[in-house]
């Protein structure tokens, strides 16, 4: 069965992050995604490591882990934009192409004239999306960006971390990419729903995603928090700003997180653990009072927990219907039951190294399937068999007619 966007072609001129989540959620779902990459030399994050996949004989390839996380699904191209034969293979491409990403800096392409205007010329129901630090226009357009500095920026690290003060304390960034893999996201989201308009219109479209615009827009409760209460939202760690009880706790053994979402679920906690008379002090009776008694109500659960293991209190919690988890590394989640039963982690096959694993797409669909059949690609892996689909030919590096 093929994928729900098979009949799709994306051209991805993207490299790191950002683009290159957008264009592996768009070849799991079934699109043609030609990668175009330097000659030489690839997207930056072929280098970014080590880890690096193991060959076959146990020695390092030069397919590092971060490369290999966003890439999946895709046919690599080898060409060179700043020439007139990579110029002309991008617009070969893009004739045959619905959908440009790219997250060159702002007025990159317009030199190499592989601008929306240039390619529109050629194709007018593509859908083209560039992806900017800062979007197309503003005082920073032509400000380069990272993720990092998106997360510090956009107001993400004032929100995460320990409170000022306490041990640890001090602004933190999320452990994954996480305004890259948004901005990838909402790039997809912008997409799909353009190529939507494209069955009723005939037309394509320009989209200009901002990663900064993105973090501010993911700001989600804390920023809301904010506009209507004119305070100024302040790191807590772990412990949310609206709803207790819901922290990290110490056990003998661990940690684990409770999550209490109601004062329903707060009193089955209280009989789960054998302190019903926290249900009936006055502080804790509703959610307001434990918010605002947070510290109080921490320290008796806190006394609590770290007299038995993590396995002794989420078993009670969970048996009472409360939602609480283990804080599980990351080769504890590839081992969880759930996770296994989900077929997450997969293996593909791969051309040096025999196999290669892969966390695969959450979607699921009741009468479609995603399409796992292409690791990451090797740099160049499919430049002659794309030149070839385009009538043309390669010479050394560069491309030119047959």
């Amino acid at each position: 069965m093929a994928g729900p966007l098979s009949h799709i072609r994306v051209l991805d001129l993207s490299r790191i992050m950002a683009g290159p989540w957008a264009s592996q959620v768009l070849a799991d779902l079934g699109a043609d995604v030609i990668k175009v990459e330097r000659t030489g030399t690839g997207d930056d994050t072929r280098t970014w490591g080590p880890p690096f996949l193991k060959d076959a004989s146990g020695n390092d390839t030069r397919e590092a882990g971060y490369f290999l996380a966003v890439n999946r699904g895709k046919r690599s191209i080898t060409l060179d934009l700043d020439t007139d034969e990579g110029q002309r293979v991008v617009k070969e491409l893009a004739k045959r192409s619905d959908i440009v990403v790219e997250n060159f800096k702002v007025g990159t392409l317009k030199r190499f004239d592989l601008d929306y205007a240039s390619l529109k010329a050629v194709n007018p129901r593509i859908i083209y999306c560039s992806i900017t630090g800062f979007g197309q226009t503003g005082p920073r357009r032509d400000h380069a960006a990272y993720d990092f500095m998106i997360q510090a920026m956009g107001g993400l690290m004032s929100v995460t971390g320990e409170a000022d003060g306490k041990v640890g304390g001090g602004p933190q960034k999320v452990g994954v990419p996480v305004t890259d893999m948004m901005t990838g996201m909402y790039a997809t989201v912008a997409i799909l729903a353009a190529l939507a308009r494209r069955y009723e219109t005939g037309r394509g479209d320009y989209i200009d995603i901002g990663m900064l615009d993105v973090q501010v827009g993911f700001l989600a409760n804390q920023a809301m928090n904010f506009l209507i209460s004119g305070r100024e939202p302040r790191r807590s760690g772990n412990a949310h700003p609206n709803i207790q009880p819901q922290d990290v706790f110490a056990c003998r053994d661990g940690h684990m997180v409770l999550v209490v979402g109601n004062d329903s679920q707060f009193e089955k906690f209280c009989a789960a653990v054998g302190r019903p008379e926290w249900v009936r002090d006055e502080r804790f009776t509703s959610n307001a009072g434990r918010v605002r008694n947070r510290e109080a109500l921490s320290a008796l659960i806190a006394a609590l927990f770290i007299g038995n293991d993590v396995a002794h209190w989420v078993g009670l919690v969970e048996m009472a219907g409360v939602p609480c988890a283990p804080i599980n590394t990351i080769p504890m989640v590839l081992e969880e039951p759930q996770v296994k039963h989900r077929e997450m982690l997969r293996h593909l096959q791969h051309p040096i190294a025999g196999s290669v694993p892969q966390i695969v797409s959450p979607i699921c669909y009741a009468d479609a399937v995603l399409s796992y059949d292409r690791p990451p690609p090797l740099l160049g892996q499919h430049t002659a068999e794309i030149l070839r689909e385009l009538g043309l030919a390669a010479d050394n590096t560069t491309a030119s007619h047959s």
